[in-house]
């Protein structure tokens, strides 16, 4: 049984819209997306954050709202025995979802053309600056230039689909959806891990994954409480750039990754090694993995005797300072046979400037 042409176009228009409203993977790739069908008005995101947002969620409300219109006039073509385009002989069952399709459209250009009035100030991201308006910043324009100019820097934490985007600066919280982009401000709020859900299948993985829900809050009432959603090998990366107070809830439990568990390991067992003083003179510079935080470790050969020197494995480096406790540690379990994490914490790695092996007794924290 041949299936008729209205009812072929019509489900393929909703697999469609679906597609393009929801935006997975395959229509993000083939550039069917607002960001790219518009990307020579919209601007760069990078150069004007805010501004770039405010533009993609107006150009968002005008284009889904003319997604019911648009399925009128595909209708026009895939049945012409219709006579579609002749809305005085159309059925009023047609005649009713034209008329609401027009005030649809017409209703999301008037919403646009508001929130256009006095140079967007009347638009929900507009408003959602105003209420972190206070010194230093004199209006809701210096604190999106504020936004702007820390979401350009490359040490922000972003994550997330692009309909439900997590951007962490060293001042905002933000979160970026088809609609709206929340925002809170670190000194200001506190995170609250409320929940957790176990997917047994990932495209990105083989293994279970965990996704936590987080609620920030602020203390500033005209700021709108927003959850983010996140997977739980991310959350060490949220918490290293999160400077507000993060709680969890009493029946959430967060599964760690096998490298963060070495990496807190890690940590552990080199602060039981004898620290390195640094010479008279010299000063930290920043690590050479992260640009972050000063290099704080130092590898010193510590792990045998100058008697028994020739029994080890272990080379002497003669490298400066150059990385961070927390780069080292990553650069240690990336050379380690993932198979076999037994067998981590009794291994060697080359030293990741000069390549002289070295064990885990080796590396000690700058004093």
């Amino acid at each position: 049984m041949e299936s008729s042409p209205e009812l072929s176009f019509t489900l393929a228009y909703i697999v469609f819209c679906l597609c393009f409203v929801f935006t997975p993977t395959e229509f993000r790739s083939a550039g069917i997306t607002v960001q790219n069908l518009f990307g020579s008005w919209l601007g760069s995101e990078d150069v004007g954050f805010t501004q770039y947002h405010v533009r993609r969620t107006s150009v968002t409300v005008l284009v889904h709202s003319a997604l019911p219109l648009g399925y009128y006039l595909g209708m026009c073509l895939a049945a012409p025995d219709e006579n579609l385009l002749h809305v005085h002989q159309v059925s009023d069952g047609w005649r009713t979802f034209l008329l609401a399709s027009l005030g649809l459209q017409l209703l999301g250009w008037m919403l646009v053309i508001y929130w256009s009035r006095c140079n967007w100030t009347y638009h929900p991201i507009s408003r959602a600056l105003q209420a972190h308006v206070r010194p230093p910043h004199s209006n809701w324009g210096s604190v999106a230039s504020s936004i702007n100019t820390e979401f350009r820097r490359i040490d922000k934490f972003a994550t997330g689909a692009p309909g439900a985007r997590v951007i962490i600066t060293d001042t905002w919280v933000l979160k970026v959806t088809t609609y709206h982009v929340y925002i809170a401000l670190q000194s200001e709020c506190h995170v609250t891990v409320t929940e957790s859900r176990q997917h047994q299948l990932s495209p990105d993985s083989a293994s279970p994954t965990q996704i936590l829900t987080l609620r920030v809050e602020s203390i500033n009432p005209a700021a709108r409480a927003f959850h983010i959603s996140l997977n739980s090998t991310e959350y060490s990366e949220l918490r290293e750039k999160l400077h507000a107070p993060i709680r969890s809830s009493a029946n959430v439990v967060i599964h760690q990754t096998i490298g963060e568990l070495f990496l807190d390991t890690f940590r552990s067992q080199v602060d039981l090694n004898p620290p390195y003083t640094l010479p008279s003179g010299q000063d930290l510079e920043p690590c050479i993995g992260c640009m972050q935080v000063p290099a704080n470790s130092k590898l010193v050969t510590l792990c045998h005797t100058e008697e028994s020197e020739g029994d080890s494995d272990c080379q002497r480096c003669f490298c400066r300072p150059m990385w961070c406790l927390s780069c080292l540690g990553r650069w240690f379990a990336s050379r380690q046979d993932q198979q076999r994490p037994e067998t981590w914490l009794s291994s060697r790695v080359p030293c990741p400037t000069c390549r002289a092996r070295f064990c885990i007794l080796d590396v000690c924290v700058v004093r």
